[in-house]
This record gives C-alpha cells, structure tokens and sequence, in this order.
C-alpha cells in the first residue's frame, strides 16, 4: 500500500461492548489515522465539527498550535481552499506552529511540494513574542479560527489562552484540544499529561476569558476528544 492509499485499522462496533471500550478503540485507532499520505491525529467526529466552524465563522485563517506530523495542516488547509471557491474568502492561510516544525514541514511537502497557504513556524507556546511572530503572517482584516493541540499540559494551554485569543474575531472560535486527558475515564493511558481543562477553567474565570462563551452544543457527534473545549468569542472584548 503507497503513502497515499493508507488507510487507519478498522474499530467495529461491538453491541456487547461498552462506549467505554468503543471510545479506547477509537483513541488508539486515531493515532494510526492518514490524511493525503500524512499522519492526521483527529477524529473524524471533531474534524467535522471544524468543518461547521470554518463555515459559520467564514475563518480565512487558521492558526493551529502544534502542528506534529503535519496532516492537520493540509486538511485546514484543504477545507479553507473549499470556502475560497465558494467565494467566501480571498486569501486561505494555515499558520501551523510547533516546537519542533522540521516534522511537519516535512510531511507537508511531501503531499504538496509548493505547500501553498500553509506556514510552518518553529515556536514554543510559552515565549512571549511568539503572538507577534504570527501576527506578522495574519493578512489583515482576515477572520481566524485558532486550534490549541500543544503539549496538554497546565502551562502551555494557558499561555495558548493568554497568547492567542487576540486573533479570534467576534463570534469566531477558539478550541482548546483535548481536554479529555483531565477525564479519567478517558484516559487511555497513564502517562497521559493533565493540565488542560484545569487551565482552560481558570482563565475563563480571568477578564480576558469572560469574553468567550462554552459551546458544550458543539459536541455534535457524542464522541470528541475535546469536552469543553469549544470556545466562542460573545464579547468584542473583555
């Protein structure tokens, strides 16, 4: 089987089974998943749901914190390019971060030699002036969608939070990614990292996190990665 035809082991749905069991199958069965040759560590269910939120937030940028093998960056990139026929948007851009880009950078040109409208950046979550560095790459004017996939820990989450939320517009979203590690019942294994909703808890508790409202409704499809990691911007600002 070529790069291209892979495909990611099949879970069956067992009627016997649990939703506990189904939902360890998946979370294992995700880290084996493929999008255009490239590792994608998504479900489908949630890559769904940013397909909606793309649509509803008319996002020409997408800035995604930890960008690990690089196949989320294309498919944003991908579904930015769908907005763009339909006339929505002018310019699709994926800003794709991470603290070792070499990775990601690899697997984008290898779907896509040009790697047209997707940045690779090397940048740690935690350095101050990374906001700025990605700043000067935002079009502007252009309306971001901002994704926090980076270590899962306390202090990188926060900083995701306090770092990046100025890019998303009125009514446009932030999501904070799985927060299902601080769920023990969603652990899958024990040297999982925890931090992310005790984080994510705290600065909605802050001035800057009162302007975002959160979209537990977004939870669409009864099986996401990121409980309570929908995020809305209700207030211009806080």
């Amino acid at each position: 089987m070529t790069p291209g035809e892979r495909l990611p082991p099949t879970v069956h749905a067992n009627l016997t089974d649990t939703v506990k069991d189904y939902w360890f199958a998946r979370v294992a069965q995700h880290e084996f998943d493929w999008y255009a040759g490239v590792r994608l560590l998504k479900f489908p269910e949630d890559l769904r749901v940013y397909e909606h939120l793309i649509w509803l937030s008319r996002a020409s940028v997408v800035i995604e914190i930890g960008a690990r093998f690089g196949g989320s960056a294309l498919w944003f990139r991908d579904r930015l390019r769908t907005l763009q026929a339909y006339g929505l948007i002018e310019r699709p851009l994926v800003v794709s971060i991470d603290i070792e880009p070499d990775l990601a950078r690899a697997g984008v040109l290898t779907a896509d030699p040009s790697s047209e409208g997707i940045e690779v950046i090397g940048g740690d979550v935690t350095d101050p002036e990374l906001p700025d560095r990605v700043a000067a790459l935002v079009p502007e004017g252009a309306s971001c969608l901002v994704i926090e996939d980076s270590a899962h820990v306390y202090d990188t989450t926060l900083a995701a939070l306090e770092g990046f939320t100025r890019f998303v517009p009125p009514g446009g979203f932030f999501v904070v990614e799985d927060g299902c590690v601080d769920v023990d019942e969603l652990r899958l294994k024990p040297d999982w990292p925890r931090g992310v909703l005790p984080a994510l808890h705290d600065w909605l508790a802050t001035e800057q996190g009162s302007a975002f409202t959160v979209r537990e409704d977004l939870e669409l499809y009864g099986m996401s990665c990121h409980p309570g990691g929908f995020l809305q911007r209700t207030q211009a600002s806080a």
